[in-house]
């Protein structure tokens, strides 16, 4: 299976922009006798099986929300991908009111059949065989690690994989003028302007006026415009606020903190404060509280 790698701090994560295909998994929270649209539904926060044959040989358990699924290993805690699923809910739900904030979003992750795919490290997923299988392309696919999800003292991926699902199969379908990833649109525009001009791959250095200047050569410029959106939103959010965390992340990413963001790099606060798109404002704690 061929695969285009975009990697971020940490290093393991890698954006896997793949398709799959994926029966029903056994004990699903939807039912396909209710007319109450998935956007709208009650999230269980139940583990179910994964009935797919081929999928099955790859993971054992899998849990729904909004529609969108998880599937995970056997190795991967069942912790993990709870974790995964409350911030999921949380980004799609953000007010936590019980519906999703922008249904066309949640309609066309469904449609794109969206599925986050967890395995508990990167050996695990190397090693199951899922990249020499023959799948299907009829699925859009996220991976996360369940080593780096919600683990202390570590940033939990979570926030940055979740968000990459959702950003590739949903704002950048809904909204492909403002949010798409292949220019022009109002992200890549304000991407160059971060980066100092436009470049179509990693440039050997970027201008001293740059502040996001990522340099993994496997990231094509589409790659780039998805961690860039990834970097506003949840600095925006104040995820990489800490001072640790913003030194870490210096050399990818200086504007660590949501004042620096809205004074340095105003082309994406302006982007991300319109209503139009309906965006996250609150960064997810891992807790959904949205349930009746």
């Amino acid at each position: 299976m061929n695969y285009p790698k975009c990697s971020s701090l940490p290093l393991s994560a890698l954006l896997f922009s793949l398709a799959i295909g994926c029966g029903s998994p056994e004990n699903e929270t939807s039912n396909t006798n209710d007319d109450t649209p998935a956007a709208t539904q009650e999230v269980s926060f139940e583990l179910g099986g994964v009935s797919d044959p081929l999928l099955s040989q790859f993971f054992s358990k899998s849990i729904e929300v909004f529609g969108i699924f998880i599937v995970a290993s056997e190795n991967t805690p069942d912790s993990k991908v709870l974790h995964a699923a409350h911030v999921m809910a949380e980004y799609l739900d953000n007010d936590e009111d019980g519906q999703v904030d922008d249904p066309a979003v949640v309609a066309s992750m469904v449609s794109k059949q969206a599925t986050l795919v967890m395995f508990q490290d990167e050996n695990e997923a190397e090693s199951s065989g899922i990249f020499d299988a023959e799948i299907p392309e009829d699925r859009g696919f996220q991976d996360l690690y369940g080593e780096e999800t919600n683990e202390s003292g570590r940033f939990d991926a979570s926030l940055e994989e979740v968000l990459h699902l959702i950003s590739n199969y949903g704002y950048e379908l809904v909204y492909p003028e403002a949010l798409g990833t292949e220019r022009p649109t109002q992200l890549t525009e304000a991407m160059d302007l971060a980066r100092g001009g436009y470049f179509a791959s990693v440039p050997t250095s970027y201008p001293d006026e740059a502040w996001y200047h990522y340099d993994d050569y496997t990231c094509d410029y589409r790659c780039m415009a998805v961690e860039y959106f990834y970097w506003a939103l949840t600095t925006k959010l104040g995820a990489q606020a800490d001072p640790t965390r913003c030194a870490e992340i210096a050399i990818e990413w200086e504007l660590c903190t949501p004042e620096a963001l809205e004074n340095g790099d105003p082309a994406i606060t302006a982007i991300l404060e319109d209503s139009t798109y309906k965006l996250p404002t609150v960064l997810p704690n891992g807790i959904y509280r949205g349930n009746p």
